[in-house]
């Protein structure tokens, strides 16, 4: 069966964010997964991890101005500096947090920009980040993510994703599958996923409609989890999504299966 991480971005929310972990621990993980670790000071979420035994699998590059409703600058063409430097600080942390791999959010498609200059853009930056990462051996992912959620967000269908990849021609460079965006976006999700599976370095999930657990909507989970074994899949799928009532309430589907 497949591992499970919690993200702590949506799960625990109830708590500050450095108490999340011990929660997490409590709640049957044995790994964690959340946007951004940058308000934070990094000795303080390791030692949040080492307290609690819990490995980080996964957190964002610097995505922009998030409270005021940004979402990631990837693509920007006027933000390429500021990209750079945030590849920097996402190093710096990761390092020193031990996660293997870095998730990079395209950002929204501003007006009056032509979307082939924020291609160009975008495929540049992954260039200069995945070669980055390949020097501290961090793996880069991109993530489509639904634009109904999200108006706007550059990044939104698989295909575009690996056609994104291929262009940018980085062995350290994959996607990251978040089963609810793919949901929204296009469906067919396990034959998109065997199609693709090697290109596939992190899944995450969430039920449709509403964003909640798994078993609250029209997913069939049983047989994804059941796909991922016959896959071969190695890694985690990151939980993140928003608990139909509370968190504890929301994890009781978690209930069969084991965590590794």
């Amino acid at each position: 069966m497949p591992r499970f991480a919690a993200n702590l971005t949506m799960l625990f929310t109830e708590q500050p964010f450095l108490e999340r972990f011990a929660l997490a621990r409590i709640g049957g993980f044995k790994a964690v997964e959340f946007l951004f670790p940058y308000a934070f000071d990094v000795n303080d979420i390791k030692s949040a991890l080492d307290n609690n035994a819990l490995k980080l699998v996964l957190h964002n590059l610097p995505a922009g101005d998030w409270d005021s409703g940004e979402r990631g600058i990837a693509c920007l063409p006027d933000r390429i500096e500021e990209f750079r430097a945030g590849v920097a600080k996402a190093i710096e942390y990761a390092t020193t947090l031990g996660v293997p791999q870095l998730n990079c959010l395209a950002g929204k498609v501003p007006e009056g920009v032509d979307r082939k200059v924020l291609h160009e853009t975008f495929v540049s930056n992954l260039r200069f980040a995945a070669l980055e990462l390949q020097k501290v051996g961090l793996k880069l992912l991109i993530e489509p993510i639904n634009t109904f959620d999200i108006p706007g967000f550059f990044l939104s269908k698989t295909e575009q994703g690996i056609e994104i990849l291929n262009e940018v021609g980085a062995e350290n460079a994959f996607l990251q599958y978040d089963i609810y965006h793919a949901q929204r976006m296009e469906g067919e999700l396990s034959n998109t996923i065997q199609k693709h599976f090697n290109r596939i370095a992190h899944i995450q999930l969430a039920d449709n409609p509403g964003r909640n657990e798994p078993g609250t909507g029209e997913i069939n989970y049983e047989y994804l989890f059941d796909l991922f074994d016959r896959l071969g899949y190695a890694g985690y799928v990151g939980c993140e999504y928003k608990p139909l009532k509370s968190t504890e309430a929301g994890l009781a589907w978690m209930g069969k299966y084991e965590q590794l």
